[in-house]
Parts: C-alpha cells; structure tokens; sequence
C-alpha cells in the first residue's frame, strides 16, 4: 500500500435521507473516477435530530492525486450536481471530507468535523480502524446493496 509522492489519501463520509439508491450510486461512480477507492458497508442510521427519514450512511478511503482544495471543490459540484439544498432535513447527498494525509498513520483531521458523529464513525471504522472511530456497540443495519 505505497502511494507515489503526489498520491494523498482522503477518508470522506457519505449520508443520504432522500432516494439514496440512487445518489449512493451516482456518488460512488462519480468518486471512482477520482481515484482508488475503497467504500464501507453502507448503514442505515437514524438522523442526528431525529427529524426526517432514516440516512444512508457509508464511508470511503479514496487515493488521488488531487490536492485537498481541488477535492472540496469536487465534493460541493458532486453535491450540487445531486441537487444538494442546504438547510433542509431532505438530503439528496451530503459528502464531507473527515481526515486526508499521506498514510494512514499520519492523517489530519478535518477540526470542523470534530468531534466525529457516530454516523461517521461507525461505517468509517469497518475500512480504518483507529481509535478515532471506536465506538460502542450498535445495531445498525447494512443496505445490502449490489453497486
């Protein structure tokens, strides 16, 4: 798992609430062209505020050679693309970048993230397992969805 010098590594979180097949799928294929891309299981959480339907929630380690910046720029096309409206409890897909870094030993976190919400955490901790993700136990299920 060596990554060439202009290679970075970006562990971004997924959650949609509103047709999430279908902006799951969008999002992945979009995603794949950036890059080497590995996705967690996709879970279906509860939203934070108890406010409006059930979230898609997965996660993903994508290696690119896209810098930070050019990828956030990425992420807010592939959201508006999607029909992203921001405020609403109607979440088409909502992508944020968690941590990126070189290797996974030496990643930085993304502060605005912080502290990580367990919708992040729990998908996120299937494909890295750090303590930053540790969380207890839960009974989330799985979408069992065939991509």
């Amino acid at each position: 798992y060596v990554l060439n010098d202009t290679e970075t590594i970006f562990a971004l979180a997924l959650a949609s609430n509103c047709h999430p097949q279908q902006h799951f799928q969008a999002a992945q294929q979009r995603i794949s062209e950036w890059g080497d891309v590995q996705f967690s299981p996709i879970y279906m959480i509860p939203c934070r505020d108890g406010i409006g339907a059930d979230y898609w929630n997965a996660a993903c380690l994508l290696r690119s050679s896209v810098s930070s910046e050019d990828l956030i720029e990425l992420l807010k096309q592939l959201e508006q693309a999607l029909g992203r409206v921001r405020p609403s409890h109607q979440i088409t897909l909502d992508v944020d970048l968690i941590a990126w870094g070189s290797d996974l030993q030496h990643m930085q976190f993304n502060e605005k993230k912080l502290p990580l919400a367990l919708d992040v955490k729990v998908p996120m901790f299937d494909i890295w397992h750090d303590a930053m993700f540790e969380h207890g136990s839960h009974s989330f299920p799985t979408v069992e969805q065939l991509i």
